[in-house]
């Protein structure tokens, strides 16, 4: 099992854009130093805690303070994308990386997002949208004869120019990575029909840090139909799980870090509000359906999902989630902004990647 990031990001509204970029190519580069296989930045428009509208950029500055951390896109979210100015993007920024990077992608789910764009999120329009660009895409960067490429669909008319060698023009912006970067897509609701189509298509699957353990088996099962239904292999080593997870020096300070601190505030001032509005929904956080709206706090999260403690505790509730899911790749871990208190993330980072994952070294998927 590796370690990743998941950065969203995270940062209280009404900070200074720059500076808490800053912080986050800090944090890539210390990731990179203690070993971390890999990091995804996600991208959102109309979310003030979730400030990078354009991951792609962030990337591109961020291979230049790693060496082998894995970037990833968390995902881009094609929907809002003309997929032309995608493809040559991301092949681009695949030549820059030298293939350290991973293309993630998605539909979104942010109702302002969609507001904004002028898309009906609630008719799957959107999932429709990212499906035929991830394909256009995929199929764009890999035309034999890119001259004779016209892609005709319901939502796309995509005609490649034809070449004119004399004067060197043609369609030339195919990725670094043959045939193209690996493809993850995330998704977030129990019963996920878009991990299911990435398993017909042969993407990888990301589950989100909205759904408990009890859920997540669900998660593989839409994968591997999907990937039956298309005759794909599946492995367990390409699921990347996300979690929240904080390790300190003892469990007492961990405990008492974290429900003073950015993840209980963050759960109470952005996620409950936003999964309240119906975006993602409550129903992935729930033990049992029949856990009240009211019982959702964060004690119920550090008691139910959030892993939290020292690392010989924080390794014991790993390995619980690992046999609860049958087995997984990589553990995501979702980064905060601690302010202040920036040691204290970074600490935890330290301990996980020193103390923690050492005790893990036994779990490898099978298949």
């Amino acid at each position: 099992m590796k370690l990743g990031l998941f950065n969203m990001p995270l940062h209280p509204p009404g900070r200074l854009h720059a500076d808490t970029y800053d912080e986050d190519l800090e944090l890539m580069a210390l990731a990179d130093e203690l070993g971390y296989s890999e990091a995804w930045i996600g991208e959102h428009f109309t979310t003030e805690w979730e400030n990078m509208p354009a991951p792609d950029l962030f990337i591109a500055r961020a291979l230049g303070v790693t060496k082998n951390l894995v970037m990833g896109t968390g995902v881009s979210l094609l929907a809002f994308h003309d997929p032309i100015m995608i493809a040559h993007r991301i092949a681009m920024l695949d030549h820059l990386a030298r293939g350290r990077f991973f293309f993630g992608i998605g539909s979104g789910g942010v109702p302002t997002d969609s507001e904004m764009f002028q898309l009906d999120r609630q008719s799957g329009q959107q999932r429709n949208l990212m499906r035929e660009a991830a394909e256009l895409i995929v199929n764009m960067w890999t035309a034999e004869e890119p001259g004779k490429f016209h892609h005709r669909g319901e939502h796309y008319d995509v005609k490649l120019p034809s070449p004119r060698p004399e004067m060197g023009l043609s369609f030339h912006m195919r990725p670094y990575q043959q045939p193209h970067p690996p493809i993850a897509v995330a998704g977030s609701s129990p019963s996920s029909q878009t991990l299911e189509v990435a398993g017909e298509l042969g993407w990888w699957p990301m589950s989100t840090f909205f759904l408990h353990s009890s859920n997540l088996p669900m998660h593989w099962e839409a994968y591997a139909k999907g990937a039956s239904a298309a005759g794909r292999a599946v492995s367990r080593s390409q699921w990347r799980i996300a979690r929240e997870i904080y390790v300190a020096d003892n469990t007492e300070q961990a405990i008492s870090d974290v429900m003073d601190g950015p993840p209980a505030h963050t759960f109470t001032n952005y996620f409950l509000p936003l999964l309240g509005q119906g975006l993602r929904g409550l129903d992935g956080i729930r033990t049992t359906p029949d856990v009240p709206d009211s019982a959702l706090t964060p004690e119920y999260m550090l008691e139910n999902f959030w892993i939290v403690g020292d690392p010989d505790a924080c390794a014991e509730k790993i390995r619980q989630l690992y046999q609860d899911t049958g087995g997984f790749g990589t553990l995501l871990i979702l980064c905060h902004d601690w302010g202040n208190d920036r040691a204290k993330g970074l600490r935890s980072l330290e301990l996980l990647a020193k103390e923690t994952l050492p005790q893990l070294e036994d779990l490898t998927p099978s298949h």
